[in-house]
């Protein structure tokens, strides 16, 4: 696992601008939405939104990082207001737990995880990653499911719009 954090301020920085972009995310969801699939076979919206929740506290937990989220097989709510609050709160207990368990020096030692040596840094650029792949897919299937997606790393259709600005193409 090559990319990994060396800075504990590093990771909260960019933790920071992923919740928020991710919670934005999360709050767009509307209950009706959350079974939207690609095909039968795929993944569900609310699966993948439940996923990213019960995967901070999953993941930060085989780290040895006290995160405060819903156990790993926590039930799926049928509420996407309560998906997008869990995450709130867990992704804001993750930050936390970093803060004030993990200093920059033990970003380099090593850990087993998934039947592999991972760094605590590069447990962190996975969870950083994780989220940021699952939120991809989340948008394509808001579109299918005829939400506006919000901009994460800068304005989406309807926000060019909202400026009186075309789409870029």
């Amino acid at each position: 696992m090559p990319l990994m954090y060396n800075s504990v301020g590093t990771f909260l920085e960019d933790w920071e601008a992923e919740r928020t972009g991710t919670l934005k995310v999360m709050r767009a969801l509307t209950d009706s939405s959350l079974s939207q699939q690609v095909s039968t076979e795929g993944r569900s919206l609310g699966y993948l939104a439940w996923h990213l929740v019960l995967t901070l506290g999953e993941m930060c937990g085989k780290a040895g990082l006290a995160v405060d989220a819903p156990d790993e097989d926590a039930a799926e709510p049928e509420s996407a207001g309560e998906i997008a609050s869990a995450y709130e709160a867990a992704s804001a207990s993750v930050a936390d737990a970093v803060r004030s368990t993990w200093m920059d020096a033990m970003l380099a030692g090593e850990l087993q995880l998934y039947g592999g040596t991972w760094t605590r840094g590069g447990v962190l650029a996975s969870l950083v990653h994780h989220q940021i792949h699952h939120r991809g897919q989340m948008t394509v299937l808001m579109r299918q499911a005829g939400l506006v997606v919000p901009g994460v790393y800068g304005p989406a259709r309807e926000e060019w719009a909202a400026m009186g600005l075309p789409p870029m193409k």
